[in-house]
């Protein structure tokens, strides 16, 4: 696995046009919290009840709200996104100029493994899996918890997502590892690259930082 730009400085978190939160209380925390919960039940009040409706709802309203590492349209190319849009939130229409596929630079290669690793463990491998997919590993290009950079609201959204998307991956983590940490670690075992060289995770004096809580 190559190594890249540093995670140290995630992609500029700006809110995307079309799909913002309310400012008539910009000020007032409990007004953001409002409006949250707000766009969050109108995604809903659209969606078609399958599995992934409520995860990607909540990605929708923190990129809108500049509060994940996706980039407009969580990442996807645009046709992708309102396929996406159509299929889990019908009628709720955002404009094509929002979704466009992130400029990786020279870390095409890394989120290439990381997607490839992804898709490999897709459980029905359907659309919905496949977007989620690309989705994880752009989101795995940002500095934070993986459930932050996906714009998640909590770990537990984020090991839902996994257990229900690429449950093999899932079975794999028996050791409730940070998943973004996980995820590399799959990588570098596929080519015999070991950074850690404690004989196991129990014994290794890094182990709270792979495996404390995510505040």
């Amino acid at each position: 696995m190559d190594a890249h730009v540093a995670q140290a400085s995630p992609p500029a978190r700006r809110p995307a046009a079309g799909l913002t939160v309310p400012t008539s209380q910009a000020d007032d925390a409990g007004g953001d919290a409002r409006a949250t919960k707000g766009l969050h039940s109108l995604l809903m009040a659209r969606a078609t009840g399958l599995p992934n409706d409520d995860l990607f709802a909540k990605m929708l309203v923190s990129q809108a709200a500049a509060q994940s590492a996706l980039p407009a349209g969580l990442g996807l190319e645009p046709g992708e996104f309102h396929a996406l849009m159509a299929r889990h939130f019908p009628g709720f229409n955002l404009p094509a100029p929002l979704a466009h596929a992130p400029n990786l630079g020279e870390r095409g290669a890394e989120w290439d493994e990381l997607l490839a690793l992804l898709v490999e463990h897709q459980g029905d491998a359907d659309a919905s899996e496949s977007w989620m997919a690309l989705i994880v590993a752009t989101a795995c290009m940002g500095g934070d918890h993986l459930w932050q950079d996906l714009g998640l609201w909590s770990r537990a959204d984020l090991t839902k997502l996994m257990a229900d998307n690429f449950p093999g991956l899932s079975a794999l983590n028996t050791l409730d590892m940070k998943w973004k940490k996980f995820l590399y670690k799959q990588l570098c075992d596929r080519i015999g690259v070991y950074v850690c060289r404690s004989p196991s995770c129990e014994v290794c004096a890094d182990y709270a930082k792979c495996f404390s809580n995510e505040a």
